[in-house]
C-alpha cells in the first residue's frame, strides 16, 4: 500500500514528461499494455470494438485520445476525427432502438484548443458545438470528459452554455476534487447527466483529496447526491464497494435501469461488466482510440498497482 501510494505521484508525473514519454512509447513492453486499454489507432478500429460491446448487451462511449492542445490546426484535426466517428458510428445506430442511446463519444475540450493563447474558450466552445451537432443528427450522445483541475471552471461554463441546445450534453465530475459534492448540487436537475468518477490527475492538496478513503467518502456523498436528484447518473467505478453502494441507492431512491447507469474502462473487469449487465443494468463502456494514447495509458497505469507491477515486470524483461 505504501509502495503504490508513493509510485502514483510518480507516475502520474510522467504522464507529462516528454522525455520519459520518448522512452516508454519506444519500449516493446508497452504495445501490450496499449492494446488491454486502448481499442486501436483508427477510427475502422474503434468501431470494430464498439460493434462487440454492442453485440454483448453494453453501452459505448468512444474517445479520440488528445489533450492539451495548443495548436489550432490540431485543434481541427481532433474535430475531423469525431466527424468521420460519427458518421461511422451512425451505421451502428440504425439498429439501436433502446430509449438510452446506446452509443456516445466523450471528448477533452483541451483536445479541442481550450488551452489555445488566442481565445481557447471560444474556439473550444465553437469545436464542441460542431461535434455536438454532427452527434445529434447521428442519435449519438456526448459526455464532456473532465481534465486537470485548473480547466474545470472553464469546461463547466462551456457546458452550461451547449447544453441550452442540446441538453442530453453530459458532463465528468471527479469525487476527489473539494469543489465536486457542490458541482454536484448545481447539475443535478432534470436532464442532466453527470459521469462520476474518482479523478485521476496528479492534484495539490488545497483543491484535492489525498487519501483514497477521503476520495471514496467523497465519491459517496456526491453519489447520494446525483442519486437524489432529478438527472441521469452515470456511475463511472471499477470499486466492488462502490458499485454496492450505488445499488443501495437505486433501491433506495426507486431508480429503474434506464434512470441510471454504470461506466467502466475497455480492458477492465471484462467480467464484472458482463455481470452487471446479465443482472439487468445498463453499463457503457468508454472506448478509447488514436495515436496519442501516452497520457491516458500513464492515468490508467496510476489507478491500480498490478497494472504498474506488470508494466514493471516487462520493462525488465525488455532490457
Amino acid at each position: 500500500m505504501a509502495f503504490s501510494g508513493l509510485l502514483r505521484p510518480a507516475v502520474l508525473a510522467a504522464s507529462r514528461s516528454p522525455r520519459v514519454e520518448r522512452a516508454i512509447t519506444r519500449m516493446p513492453a508497452t504495445k501490450k499494455m496499449v492494446d488491454r486499454f486502448v481499442a486501436g489507432e483508427t477510427e475502422r478500429d474503434a468501431v470494430a470494438v464498439s460493434s462487440a460491446l454492442l453485440g454483448s448487451g453494453r453501452f459505448v462511449s468512444v474517445d479520440y485520445l488528445g489533450e492539451d492542445t495548443t495548436d489550432l490546426d490540431r485543434a481541427r484535426g481532433t474535430v475531423a476525427h469525431y466527424l468521420r466517428l460519427l458518421s461511422a458510428l451512425a451505421d451502428l445506430r440504425a439498429v439501436d432502438e433502446a430509449p438510452v442511446p446506446r452509443l456516445e463519444v466523450s471528448l477533452k475540450l483541451s483536445a479541442l484548443g481550450q488551452r489555445l493563447p488566442q481565445n481557447g474558450y471560444a474556439i473550444a466552445r465553437e469545436h464542441a458545438y460542431e461535434i455536438c451537432t454532427a452527434a445529434k443528427a447521428a442519435g449519438v450522445w456526448v459526455t464532456v470528459d473532465a481534465e486537470d483541475h485548473t480547466t474545470t471552471e472553464s469546461t463547466l461554463a462551456i457546458v452550461r452554455e451547449l447544453r441550452l441546445d442540446f441538453p442530453w450534453l453530459g458532463t465528468v465530475l471527479q469525487a476527489y476534487l473539494k469543489r465536486t459534492e457542490e458541482d454536484c448540487r448545481t447539475f443535478a436537475g432534470p436532464g442532466a447527466r453527470i459521469r462520476l468518477c474518482k479523478g485521476a490527475y496528479r492534484e495539490p492538496a488545497a483543491v484535492a483529496y489525498q487519501s483514497r478513503s477521503a476520495v471514496d467518502e467523497s465519491y459517496l456523498r456526491c453519489l447520494r447526491i446525483l442519486m437524489e436528484g432529478k438527472g441521469y447518473p452515470m456511475v463511472a467505478t471499477h470499486d466492488p464497494a462502490l458499485i454496492g453502494a450505488a445499488l443501495g441507492h437505486v433501491r433506495e431512491s426507486g431508480r429503474k435501469s434506464g434512470d441510471f447507469e454504470f461506466q467502466m474502462l475497455h480492458g477492465i473487469r471484462d467480467a464484472e461488466q458482463r455481470r452487471l449487465v446479465g443482472a439487468g443494468h445498463s453499463l457503457r463502456v468508454y472506448v478509447p482510440y488514436g495515436d496519442q494514447w501516452y497520457g491516458y495509458f500513464m492515468r490508467r497505469l496510476a489507478e491500480r498497482p498490478a497494472n504498474i507491477a506488470f508494466f514493471l515486470r516487462s520493462f525488465g524483461r525488455d532490457r
